[in-house]
Protein backbone atom coordinates (compact mmCIF):
# COMPACT_ATOMS: atom_id res chain seq x y z
CA UNK A 1 0.00 0.00 0.00
CA UNK A 2 1.59 3.22 -0.84
CA UNK A 3 2.29 6.02 1.24
CA UNK A 4 1.13 9.46 1.32
CA UNK A 5 2.24 11.42 -2.24
CA UNK A 6 6.05 13.03 -2.34
CA UNK A 7 4.55 15.84 -4.58
CA UNK A 8 1.38 18.12 -4.46
CA UNK A 9 -0.51 20.25 -6.88
CA UNK A 10 -0.93 23.59 -5.76
CA UNK A 11 -4.70 22.91 -5.20
CA UNK A 12 -3.62 20.02 -2.53
CA UNK A 13 -1.03 22.70 -0.62
CA UNK A 14 -4.39 25.19 -0.88
CA UNK A 15 -6.53 22.92 0.57
CA UNK A 16 -3.57 21.33 3.79
CA UNK A 17 -3.03 25.68 4.22
CA UNK A 18 -7.04 26.50 3.97
CA UNK A 19 -6.28 29.40 1.31
CA UNK A 20 -6.61 29.86 -2.72
CA UNK A 21 -4.90 28.03 -4.89
CA UNK A 22 -3.84 31.79 -6.23
CA UNK A 23 -2.67 32.45 -2.36
CA UNK A 24 -0.31 29.11 -3.22
CA UNK A 25 0.72 30.51 -6.42
CA UNK A 26 1.92 33.93 -5.14
CA UNK A 27 3.80 32.16 -2.43
CA UNK A 28 5.39 30.37 -5.07
CA UNK A 29 6.19 32.91 -7.00
CA UNK A 30 7.60 34.73 -4.58
CA UNK A 31 10.16 31.99 -3.39
CA UNK A 32 8.42 31.55 -0.16
CA UNK A 33 7.53 28.03 -0.99
CA UNK A 34 9.56 26.21 -3.16
CA UNK A 35 8.28 24.28 -5.67
CA UNK A 36 8.83 22.49 -9.40
CA UNK A 37 7.16 22.43 -12.67
CA UNK A 38 7.35 20.13 -14.48
CA UNK A 39 5.70 18.69 -17.93
CA UNK A 40 5.26 20.86 -21.15
CA UNK A 41 2.23 23.25 -19.60
CA UNK A 42 4.50 23.69 -16.58
CA UNK A 43 2.21 22.47 -14.03
CA UNK A 44 3.60 23.34 -10.49
CA UNK A 45 4.54 20.66 -8.05
CA UNK A 46 5.08 21.17 -4.08
CA UNK A 47 7.08 18.14 -2.37
CA UNK A 48 5.29 17.69 0.73
CA UNK A 49 8.46 17.57 3.02
CA UNK A 50 9.26 21.63 1.84
CA UNK A 51 5.17 22.35 2.85
CA UNK A 52 6.27 21.34 6.04
CA UNK A 53 9.03 23.15 6.16
CA UNK A 54 7.49 26.40 5.22
CA UNK A 55 4.81 25.63 7.66
CA UNK A 56 7.57 25.49 10.33
CA UNK A 57 9.20 28.85 9.09
CA UNK A 58 5.22 30.35 9.54
CA UNK A 59 5.06 29.05 12.95
CA UNK A 60 8.88 30.38 13.97
CA UNK A 61 8.09 33.97 11.94
CA UNK A 62 4.82 34.15 13.96
CA UNK A 63 6.24 33.22 17.51
CA UNK A 64 8.77 35.98 16.80
CA UNK A 65 6.08 38.55 16.10
CA UNK A 66 4.29 37.61 19.03
CA UNK A 67 7.35 38.19 20.96
CA UNK A 68 8.38 41.01 19.40
CA UNK A 69 4.53 42.57 19.51
CA UNK A 70 3.12 41.31 22.91
CA UNK A 71 -1.08 41.82 22.81
CA UNK A 72 -2.29 44.11 25.63
CA UNK A 73 -6.15 43.30 26.95
CA UNK A 74 -7.96 46.77 26.52
CA UNK A 75 -8.36 46.82 30.07
CA UNK A 76 -4.62 46.49 30.60
CA UNK A 77 -4.38 49.15 28.64
CA UNK A 78 -3.49 52.91 29.83
CA UNK A 79 -6.67 55.53 29.23
CA UNK A 80 -6.05 57.51 26.73
CA UNK A 81 -6.23 61.54 27.72
CA UNK A 82 -8.74 62.92 25.06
Amino acid sequence: MPGPPRFLTLADVAEVLNTSSAQVYALVRRGELPAIKIGGRGQWRVEASQLEDFIQRMYDETRTFVDEHPFVEAADAEPRGD
